[in-house]
């Protein structure tokens, strides 16, 4: 997509220097669960809006955070180099509840096993936080950081975001590559399939998708919401069909998103660096002045959203939009 901020600014992914690190213990060493006293049940009480950090300094290319509700922690995926090499420099951050640095390198690729090229997109099922990295699905234990599955997706291009429905996990193939002057759309668009003996299939290819890049099961809709980095539609997919239903249109360039209570879609836009929340066809901006803002994760307890900026190598916190008529007399 020529002209895109990800293209302009590709270049910025390939150094591989060390940057300013914000404090955090090193790896877990082999197979300890570090994760004891980090539970939702133990944690101190917080209401919505409750104190913690704006911003979290010193990733490496910050592409995705998931929030795990039950153990009360944030995960960060860096992909420390190009999103498009395969070359082992991956790692994930543990963040506390709050936002706080727990671990800055709690998964690192090349330690206890691991292998992480460019992580991105999480998703989190039973004890395992599944990871699209490139062309592979990889698994690790959520307590432990050990490998535990590696899923090799023939004929992908770009895994870039999954997540878990009712009958197995389901990623984004994006269609992109490496180019002179930072990436090309080739094709196809597809969503995959991996079923619950790690088998692959293409659960649809439709060029509607248009670059697809976030993911999310919407369980009240029993479907999925998928947004585009290459196209301005965010539309819906119900597992089995071949044809999307548009749900909205956007200023484009779409990466993370979530839906909220109400049915209502919260998503990044590279576009104008914005948070936005769709709700029955219309889109109102939350929060501007976000730099390259990819794959947020939601602590709905709490009422905040992460959103890493990727080329700015930090994690942001914002409040999640509150429900319109709520709190209303």
């Amino acid at each position: 997509m020529t002209g895109s901020p990800w293209m302009l600014s590709l270049a910025a992914l390939t150094f591989a220097g060390a940057l300013t690190a914000c404090g955090g213990k090193d790896h877990p060493p082999a197979g300890r669960d570090t994760t004891s006293g980090m539970s939702a049940d133990s944690a101190p009480a917080q209401s919505a809006g409750a104190a913690g950090p704006t911003k979290v300094e010193g990733f490496e290319h910050p592409e995705s955070v998931k929030y795990d509700a039950e153990l009360d922690v944030w995960y960060v995926a860096n992909i420390n180099g190009s999103p498009f090499d395969k070359d082992g420099n991956g790692y994930i951050s543990r963040l506390k509840s709050d936002g706080s640095l727990d671990s800055l390198k709690f998964i690192v690729s090349g330690v206890n096993g691991v292998k992480l090229d460019g992580p991105k997109g999480m998703a989190l099922q039973g004890d395992t936080i599944w990871v699209a990295d490139i062309t592979n699905v990889r698994g690790l234990n959520r307590r432990t950081g050990q490998p535990v599955a590696s899923i090799a997706v023939k004929g992908a291009k770009f895994l870039n975001d999954i997540t878990v429905g009712e009958d197995g996990i389901y990623v984004t193939d994006t269609g992109t590559e490496a180019a002179k002057n930072g990436m090309s759309h080739t094709g196809p668009d597809r969503v995959y399939r991996i079923g619950p003996k790690h088998e692959v299939s293409v659960a649809i290819q439709n060029d509607s998708l248009a670059g697809p890049n976030g993911i999310t099961w919407d369980g009240a809709g029993r479907r999925f919401i998928v947004v585009p980095f290459m196209g301005k539609t965010i539309v819906a997919w119900t597992p089995g069909s071949k044809q999307v239903t548009p749900l909205g249109a956007t200023k484009g360039q779409l990466d993370g998103v979530e839906v909220l209570g109400g049915g209502r879609v919260l998503f990044t836009s590279w576009a104008d660096s914005s948070l936005d929340v769709l709700d029955n066809g219309t889109v109102t901006t939350v929060s501007t002045g976000l730099p390259s803002p990819a794959d947020i994760g939601v602590d709905l307890k709490r009422g905040r959203v992460a959103i890493p900026l990727l080329l700015e190598n930090r994690v942001e916190f914002r409040q999640l939009p509150a429900e319109k008529g709520a709190g209303a007399s």
